[in-house]
């Protein structure tokens, strides 16, 4: 194994923390990283890591050599990044994560397209509620959610965060139509909520002109981590829920659920979808897949219409 690729995979065991997550983002069993990093020290005559049973440590030496070997690696992304400007057709291997309803529902009708469009693309999809550290773990695009966070990631805006409430006609018959917020807050929620999330407030009008915004804390009678259960709960009449319009991919009169309140505000609370990647000039194989999952999601987002049903 070349020295280049030893330094790379000496950067995965610092970046995460560990041989054995290191070992399993390589394809390689522990033993053999073990061993790389052995001939990578061997090679340059100097202990890069303080090792004990259970932890590691960088020496000064390993700290100093970890950060060139970091502006290396940059290097080196930037030559690619120059030759995949010149190529004329996106190919090659993509990396991405995404929530997972967006990714069932979204991305893999735009993958499945891409991949037959472009054969020579090569994909890997994580499809996870959790957000994950897209550099640490070798990611070119991750598709989130929710509020965009300072840092030093790239992003670009897929569409704006649309809330709707909604409930099943059986939750309406038995407690009835809420007339006002006041009404609304009386009654059972069913909330999303994961480690990264929980969105049980409501910022919504008082009135029907949409003034007087104000935040309303739901009654939760059940928590869940999965959109597709969430809507389950709903229509089985758990109680209502407020959810972002992207999660709906079927008209609401065929899911036998009913908008509540459709003619109060709802804030959006910043809320967006992006597709988040590490380098301020991506690669043409992202960038394709990018424009790809816009233009199948256009402008307004294809989800609005459900509400129509």
């Amino acid at each position: 194994m070349s020295l280049t690729n030893q330094l790379f995979l000496f950067i995965d065991v610092v970046q995460q923390g560990s041989f054995t997550k290191a070992a399993s983002l390589n394809d390689m069993d522990n033993s053999a990283l073990s061993k790389q990093i052995k001939k990578l020290e061997s090679s340059l005559n100097v202990q890069l890591l303080n090792r004990s049973t259970r932890s590691f440590s960088l020496t000064q030496a390993g700290e100093d050599i970890y950060q060139q070997a970091l502006t290396l690696k940059d290097t080196l992304n930037n030559i690619h990044l120059v030759a995949d400007s010149y190529q004329s057709t996106p190919k090659g291997l993509l990396r991405i994560t995404s929530p997972t309803y967006f990714g069932h529902a979204y991305l893999q009708p735009v993958i499945s397209q891409f991949m037959k469009k472009y054969p020579d693309v090569r994909l890997i999809h994580e499809l996870t509620d959790i957000k994950t550290n897209i550099i640490s773990d070798n990611y070119d695009v991750a598709f989130r959610l929710g509020k965009l966070a300072d840092s030093n990631l790239v992003a670009k805006k897929i569409s704006e965060g649309y809330f709707v409430l909604i409930a099943s006609r059986e939750f309406i018959n038995q407690h009835g139509m809420p007339s006002d917020v006041n009404a609304l807050l009386k009654l059972p929620a069913v909330v999303y909520g994961n480690e990264d999330v929980t969105l049980d407030q409501i910022r919504i009008s008082n009135d029907i002109d949409g003034s007087d915004l104000t935040s309303f804390k739901m009654k939760s009678n059940y928590k869940v981590s999965d959109v597709r259960t969430l809507i389950e709960a709903v229509r089985d009449g758990l109680g209502y829920a407020l959810v972002d319009t992207s999660n709906i991919t079927e008209p609401l009169s065929k899911l036998d659920l009913i908008r509540l309140l459709p003619d109060h505000k709802i804030c959006n609370m910043d809320m967006a979808i992006y597709a988040v990647y590490p380098h301020k000039r991506n690669t043409m194989l992202a960038n394709a897949f990018i424009e790809e999952v816009i233009d199948f999601i256009g402008q307004p987002p294809r989800w609005l219409a459900m509400l129509d049903g």
